[in-house]
């Protein structure tokens, strides 16, 4: 992609209402747009990230089973109101609408109900069970009071999973299937090293203790006690001697901590399969219950929590592998025709090799170009200027720690090509 043709600018300021360093960066540097608190349009860029984060999750939730599908956001009543959560005393950040013949309907936040009641269509015998599926949806929540930049948004893109399991034994080996999973999405989003395994309450969903994956940061909303030894941590809401001996774990060994939610499983039991009549004939032809888990990433919120954790002063820094572009290349001068032809063909061969390239033709001073490719945070950076004719090498920056390297034309298509051809055969 050449940036003249790039859909966006960058911009020198957020806008002044926007407190959250993740939305202040992203917007800056022409990965969103704000349309109103709580609700952000996805550019070119962004969504190329999201495209990114959805084929990390998409794989990992495919390795354990799953399905894909897709299902409405309109929601009729009726399953909701099995459960009770249709009533805003129990779930206070509904959505709702009419139709014009007045029929009232739910804008879904979530989708236990509608996937259980979906599969008494399809399961009745212990031989249909396990069942595995997910999707990426948009979900609508009525938050009271949108904050955090896209990290906490009233509109926003969601993985659903849902297991059902014939015992619940079964359902307790798949949930730990399930918990590794998440943990190998976040370390290759790149924030697995500050990314903890998190007891805690279970809210709407169920009763009794769940999970979250908290990943450390000061801009997080939720306090943690760590044991960064185990890898494990608590949520303040349940932290007490009986939740720690119950996990094995030590007071005086936990570190407080604050932290962003990027992830979060719960075992609902056979709450849901109860309530929409979701049951299985056994080996004997007996009625047994159903055994049920949903697990949850906010697509929009992880990228976000990638922002905070990640930039630096001068922007922000990707990860390679969920960077919008694995390469930035930047011609450091437009009015030497030279420079620009090697830029221009260099462009060409980088990107017939698969690389995915950035490529900074723009007529503008050399210092703005770094100073935007520094707040677009490409991971790897190709500086082409007048020296690069006459040595012969080109400059290779590395984002995140500023290395620079020196390398001939060669070795640079040599290992870029190699680095993409790895990248397609996953």
């Amino acid at each position: 992609m050449r940036q003249t043709q790039l859909f966006t600018k960058t911009r020198r300021e957020a806008p002044a209402d926007e407190v959250s360093k993740n939305a202040q960066l992203l917007i800056r540097a022409g990965f969103i747009h704000k349309e109103m608190a709580g609700a952000y349009d996805l550019l070119p860029l962004g969504l190329r990230v999201i495209e990114k984060i959805r084929g990390i999750i998409r794989e990992e939730m495919n390795a354990i089973g799953g399905q894909e599908l897709h299902m409405t956001t309109l929601q009729g009543p009726e399953l909701w109101e099995k459960t009770g959560r249709f009533d805003d005393a129990v779930v206070d950040n509904w959505f709702k609408t009419k139709l014009t013949n007045g029929t009232e309907l739910g804008i879904a936040n979530t989708h236990e109900e509608p996937i259980t009641a979906m599969l008494t269509h399809h399961i009745n015998s212990y031989k249909d069970l396990p069942a595995y599926v997910y999707q990426f949806q948009t979900k609508f929540r009525n938050e009271l009071r949108a904050k955090s930049g896209i990290m906490r948004a009233r509109e926003f893109l969601m993985k659903d999973f849902y297991s059902f399991n014939r015992t619940e034994e079964d359902f307790k080996a798949f949930y730990e299937k399930a918990a590794e999973a998440y943990t190998r999405i976040f370390m290759r989003a790149g924030i697995g090293n500050v990314t903890y395994r998190t007891v805690a309450a279970g809210g709407t969903f169920t009763t009794g203790f769940t999970d979250e994956f908290q990943t450390i940061s000061d801009a997080g909303e939720d306090i943690i006690y760590v044991d960064k030894e185990k890898g494990i941590a608590v949520n303040k809401e349940v932290y007490n001697d009986d939740t720690l001996a119950q996990y094995g774990l030590d007071k005086a060994s936990m570190v407080e901590e604050k932290s962003i939610e990027v992830g979060n499983i719960f075992p609902l039991g056979t709450k849901y399969p109860d309530a929409m009549g979701l049951t299985i004939k056994d080996e004997n032809g007996e009625q047994q219950q159903v055994h049920m888990g949903s697990y949850g990433i906010g697509l929009g919120r992880l990228m976000g929590t990638v922002v905070e954790v990640l930039s630096d002063e001068k922007g922000i820094v990707w990860p390679a592998s969920i960077a919008p572009f694995g390469v930035h290349l930047v011609s450091m001068t437009s009015n030497d025709e030279v420079v620009v032809a090697y830029a221009d063909a260099l462009y060409e061969e980088l990107t017939a090799s698969g690389v995915e390239v950035l490529y900074d033709d723009r007529d503008a001073r050399a210092g703005e170009k770094l100073a935007d490719a520094d707040l677009i945070g490409i991971p790897t950076r190709i500086l082409i200027g007048k020296d690069t004719i006459s040595s012969g090498a080109v400059e290779v920056v590395d984002r995140a720690t500023a290395v620079v390297k020196k390398v001939t034309r060669d070795e640079l298509l040599s290992h870029m090509g190699s680095v993409a051809s790895a990248e397609i055969a996953g």
